[in-house]
């Protein structure tokens, strides 16, 4: 059986990003807009899809989108927080304010 890779898509209208595998709802990141950041507040994966590196696909697809639109994160969520902490490269996205919380 081969797995397709995960699809990452901002669903704005319910203000998170979903990850999806075969079709199926993995995971979601919930955000909330403010200005020219993006408060990302909880992320959640499936207990079916968890161990397969789920929570960091939507982690790094979430935060490639933030980039690509120029904004910055507040990440709020303890697993995109923590997930910055081992992806230093991403840390020059987070909000000025809490950015030396994540740099080296």
């Amino acid at each position: 059986m081969t797995t397709a890779e995960p699809t990452v898509v901002d669903v704005p209208e319910s203000t998170r990003f979903e990850i999806h595998v075969d079709g199926r709802l993995a995971g979601f990141s919930e955000y909330v807009m403010a200005g020219r950041r993006i408060v990302i507040s909880h992320t959640e994966v499936d207990e079916a899809f968890e161990g397969r590196g789920i929570g960091g696909a939507l982690a790094r697809a979430t935060l490639d989108a933030v980039r690509e639109r120029g904004l910055e994160v507040v990440p709020v969520c303890p697993f995109v927080a923590g997930w910055i902490h081992k992806h230093p490269e991403y840390a020059a996205l987070v909000t000025p304010a809490l950015r030396p919380q994540f740099e080296g």
